[in-house]
C-alpha cells in the first residue's frame, strides 16, 4: 500500500523518465477535497502528452496498483486529465499549459520539492 505522497512521486519520476518539462507537484489536502495532490507536467507535441499520460498510467495503475478513476481530454490531446482519486494529473502542450495556468489558480497549495536521481 503506498501513500499518497508516494504515488504522485513516482508518477513525477515516470514523467521525468519520459522527458516531461515543467513538472510541478502541488500538495492541495488543504485548499480543496478533489484530491491530495496535483502533478502538473508540459509535453512537447500531443503525441509526446499522450506518451507521458500512458507512462504514468502504467506507473500507478499497472505498477502501484491505483485505479484510474478517469482520463479526460485525450483526443484533443494538447490537455489531459488522469484522475487516480488521491493524485489528478495534468498534462498539457505549452501553449495550452500557459493559458490555463493552474499553478496561478492553485498558488494557495502547497509546492512539494521534487528532484531526480539519474538512473545508472
Amino acid at each position: 500500500m503506498y501513500t499518497p505522497k508516494e504515488i504522485a512521486i513516482e508518477a513525477a519520476k515516470a514523467l521525468d523518465m519520459h522527458k516531461g518539462l515543467g513538472i510541478k507537484l502541488l500538495q492541495v489536502t488543504d485548499v480543496t477535497s478533489i484530491a491530495d495532490y496535483f502533478l502538473i507536467c508540459t509535453g512537447t507535441s500531443n503525441t509526446h502528452v499522450k506518451t507521458l499520460c500512458d507512462c504514468v498510467e502504467a506507473k500507478v495503475a499497472d505498477e502501484l496498483g491505483e485505479t484510474l478513476l478517469h482520463r479526460e481530454g485525450h483526443r484533443g490531446g494538447t490537455w489531459v486529465l488522469l484522475d487516480f482519486g488521491c493524485l489528478v494529473v495534468h498534462v498539457f502542450t505549452n501553449e495550452t499549459r500557459e493559458f490555463y495556468d493552474l499553478e496561478r489558480k492553485w498558488s494557495d497549495a502547497t509546492p512539494v520539492a521534487l528532484t531526480f536521481e539519474e538512473e545508472a
